[in-house]
């Protein structure tokens, strides 16, 4: 007879996301404690436990003491799961007599015997299915038993000693309905992890998760953003870029732009960031899809990441200067992704990324624009944080990053609405200014980490075939605040374009 399969050393949740925050996955033969108010995820969570669990060949019970077998297998059928043989629903059903109207007051039944005779049916079923896996739903039921915490702590502890002794690793759920402030069963399990949903003032409900205790092992702590889709609960594990190094070759890259290219020293360098600021409709946008439809050029891929525009009038626009945004996507050169700041966490944002630049071997990454990253995370500390450890990763895996960020105002003194310009390596100023009765456009480099750039501010214009810029501005002062002071004798504005 074959030697059976050894069991892996931990349990897996079954939760994308999750067991790497878990470093694996839960102890095995431990007791775990989820908990979250009602509609936070525990359910869904749990199923997937027992659901990766029987996968592997492992017997799963799950007691239900809050909600009947038919709402539990109507939850499995709404992610497109069956719960098979190797899955047992035990529905903790009152006695009957419980529900007999002359009874209801009979000291006959008080909650000591209720909770003996609780305690006795959920034992028995695990004695005849003899689980590897225990699913409780939930806890409150069983505090409300117990009337005082004396007696909630010690049956917790006989529950804890029973379940050792079968060596089921257990999840207990508790859904916070009853007493908030009773932290007894976290003390007693091994694991702790909370379930949280918030409901900003427009959009759609955000959830997140931490891990409150893990004992004697080491787990990545903090807040990580989740969602419930069809399909089960996701976790976004919070980016630590430290973790993330990758060997790769410096280079210099161009934009396919001579003038712009000189201005900024050559071109950017790779595994860098660089952020595109000035106000609207100066051609933040049009700036860095140069950059990308250069990379592509060189046989690079690329991915987008679109904010504040919809997709077809991107594709329409931008054709008509010559991009074919639509035909780099469908050849597999450019990933287009529109982005819903209403609907859509930080954290999944990050990993959208992280996902393209890992499965895709992405090398260049336009961010557009930081406005709408900033809508869906609107503490600004947050967002320079979560930026600092996605442009730290990104700069580490060789990718060139390219940011842009409107400020408030058209001319004169501006302001952006989060200030970000230290985090990227190279800042590029986009200005309008006036002269000779027309509005123009300037850019400069006032920063770049990686190397000279030009101390210039040139003119560039945007017409039906793209960018061109223009010589450097050496006539005029002032050209920054808007309203420029001409200084020279012959004019190096740009020209017409002949008819």
């Amino acid at each position: 007879m074959p030697a059976p399969a050894e069991l892996p050393p931990k349990a897996r949740t079954g939760v994308t996301g999750l067991d790497d925050i878990l470093a694996g996955g839960l102890a095995r033969d431990r007791v775990f404690l989820l908990e979250g108010s009602p509609g936070t995820g525990k359910t869904t969570i749990a199923l997937q436990f027992l659901l990766d669990g029987a996968a592997a060949g492992e017997t799963g019970l799950y007691i239900t003491l809050s909600e009947t077998e038919g709402e539990l297998r109507d939850a499995a059928a709404a992610h497109n799961w069956t719960l098979g043989e190797a899955i047992t629903v035990f529905e903790l059903v009152p006695p009957e007599s419980l529900l007999d109207e002359a009874h209801q007051q009979s000291l006959l039944y008080s909650s000591d015997l209720e909770l003996g005779e609780t305690t006795r049916l959920m034992f028995e079923a695990i004695g005849r299915s003899k689980p590897m896996r225990i699913v409780l739903d939930s806890l409150s039921e069983i505090r409300l038993l117990a009337q005082s915490s004396l007696r909630y702590r010690r049956q917790i502890l006989a529950l804890k000693h029973y379940f050792a002794r079968h060596g089921a690793t257990v999840l207990l759920l508790d859904d916070l309905t009853t007493d908030t402030m009773d932290k007894t069963v976290h003390s007693i399990a091994h694991g702790v992890i909370r379930l949280e949903m918030l409901t900003p003032s427009y959009g759609a409900e955000r959830r997140r998760l931490r891990v409150l205790k893990y004992r004697g092992q080491a787990y990545r702590g903090g807040y990580h953003d989740c969602t419930i889709t069809t399909g089960g609960f996701k976790v976004f594990p919070r980016l630590i870029a430290a973790e993330h190094r990758t060997g790769f070759a410096g280079e210099r890259l161009g934009s396919g732009i001579a003038e712009l290219d000189t201005l900024m020293g050559g071109g950017m360098e790779r595994g860098s960031s660089a952020l595109i600021i000035g106000p609207a409709g100066t051609g933040k946008s049009l700036l860095a899809l140069q950059f990308t439809v250069a990379a592509i050029g060189r046989g690079e891929r690329a991915a987008l990441f679109v904010f504040d525009e919809e997709l077809g009038l991107l594709f329409a626009r931008t054709r008509a200067m010559g991009f074919d945004l639509e035909a780099m996507r469908d050849s597999g050169s450019l990933i287009i992704e529109q982005v819903d700041a209403a609907e859509l966490a930080p954290g999944e944002f990050t990993h959208r990324v992280r996902a393209c630049v890992d499965d895709h071997q992405i090398r260049t990454v336009v961010i557009d624009s930081l406005n709408g990253y900033q809508a869906a995370m609107p503490e600004e500390q947050l967002l320079v944080l979560h930026l600092h450890e996605l442009l730290l990763y990104l700069n580490r895996q060789g990718v060139t990053t390219l940011l842009t960020i409107a400020q408030h105002g058209l001319i004169g003194d501006m302001q952006a609405p989060v200030d970000v310009t230290y985090l990227a390596d190279t800042v590029v100023l986009l200005r309008y200014f006036e002269a000779l009765g027309r509005v123009r456009r300037a850019i400069s480099v006032i920063k770049k980490r990686a190397g000279p750039h030009e101390d210039t501010i040139r003119e560039y214009r945007v017409n039906d075939s793209g960018i061109s810029v223009g010589p450097p501005l050496d006539a005029f002062q002032g050209v920054l605040r808007g309203v420029p002071v001409y200084i020279g004798q012959g004019g190096p504005l740009m020209q017409d374009d002949p008819a």
